[in-house]
């Protein structure tokens, strides 16, 4: 699918300027240090992402597994076809991750916001895959959709069974490039890239899940794409747009990284709500101290209470802050403007942090 990218944030001129000389007299470039905490961040979610678990089931006859999260997924006899349509049948082998946690989405970079930036609900973020003897494996078509059960409840106020949409999900968008090649004929290309917010949500036309006051559950109709059962965040107040301010704990390769996890972030988790907003546009062209990231326009409630968590490598170090706020923009002003104090943490702190989002 085609989108519209952010401006990627031209860094030429800045390396004009902006460095220094060892005693050798030999130039020293400090984007080679920003790349190195880019590289820092990468690794630290690598190493804490949540894996993937494995199983193996019986096609013939189908299973239920289990997750360490406490999810369930049924699969009925016959579940799986191979690449040429026929029925499998003997041992195949499992890939889940079902996410039910801010931490989770947080560590997986898997934010529940929808392509328009409105807040959800989530009861569930799930990608399973299925394979036999190293090969994919698809759903069979004629058989009930793997039913996916999540320790979280979902009933409606009244104690009444509650329907839930269901929503696509896609990690990557593309971006057409056209120029006049070595032959001086017009040529476009298309490059795809990882989504700067992690995860883009659409939702599926017709297709719900179900809550009640134990459980949710909600079918799985694909294996290999991401699937996310959310209610939309609705709440009767007026929205205004959040700038956080990092100042002088701001990577500037925020925004031009396009490898799915930038330097610097800030994520939103509404209070007593499961949700995670991730806040990635950075500030344009901000004055000194007030560099940063920014909400969708008109995106955040007002007066909503939560938990902000604001994290960024800078000079080879974590930097982080969580704060409680109330949300409610400046007097006179469309916006609220957050000024954070990171204090240097280390690995097994942001962890820490990270994790707190949870009861929040």
């Amino acid at each position: 699918m085609k989108k519209n990218m952010f401006p990627l944030l031209t860094l030429l001129s800045l390396a004009v300027f902006l460095f220094a000389c060892r005693k050798d007299n030999t130039p020293i470039d400090p984007q080679s240090t920003y790349q190195k905490d880019v590289e820092k961040m990468l690794r630290f979610f690598k190493d804490h992402e949540p894996v993937v678990e494995k199983f193996m089931v019986d096609a013939g006859t189908g299973a239920t597994i289990a997750l360490q999260n406490g999810t369930k997924i049924t699969f009925s006899p016959d579940a799986f076809i191979n690449s040429g349509g026929g029925v499998v049948t003997g041992n195949v082998t499992i890939g889940a991750r079902v996410f039910i946690k801010p931490s989770e989405m947080i560590l997986a970079d898997k934010p529940p916001v929808t392509d328009a930036g409105q807040i959800l609900e989530t009861f569930g973020e799930a990608l399973v895959t299925a394979e036999q003897n190293g090969q994919p494996l698809a759903l069979n078509p004629q058989q009930k959709p793997p039913n996916v059960q999540v320790p979280l409840p979902a009933a409606n106020a009244n104690g009444a069974n509650r329907e839930i949409p269901m929503w696509d999900g896609d990690t990557t968008v593309n971006v057409e490039y056209s120029g006049y090649n070595h032959e001086n004929v017009f040529t476009t290309i298309t490059q795809a890239y990882t989504i700067k917010k992690g995860m883009e949500w659409t939702q599926i036309p017709g297709s719900f899940g179900v809550g009640n006051a134990a459980a949710t559950y909600f079918p799985l109709d694909n294996l290999g794409d991401w699937r996310n059962c959310d209610a939309l965040y609705n709440i009767a107040a007026p929205k205004t747009t959040v700038l956080g301010y990092f100042g002088d704990k701001f990577n500037i390769k925020t925004g031009n990284n396009y490898s799915g996890q930038d330097p610097t972030q800030l994520f939103f988790k509404v209070s007593g709500v499961n949700t995670l907003v991730k806040l990635y546009n950075p500030i344009f062209n901000p004055i000194p101290g007030k560099e940063g990231l920014l909400s969708y326009q008109n995106s955040i409630p007002v007066g909503a209470n939560g938990t902000f968590l604001a994290m960024s490598t800078v000079n080879g170090k974590f930097y982080a802050e969580m704060r409680d706020v109330t949300i409610a923009p400046g007097s006179g002003t469309n916006y609220m403007g957050i000024s954070f104090n990171l204090q240097e943490v280390s690995e097994a702190q942001l962890l820490q942090l990270i994790e707190q989002m949870n009861s929040k």
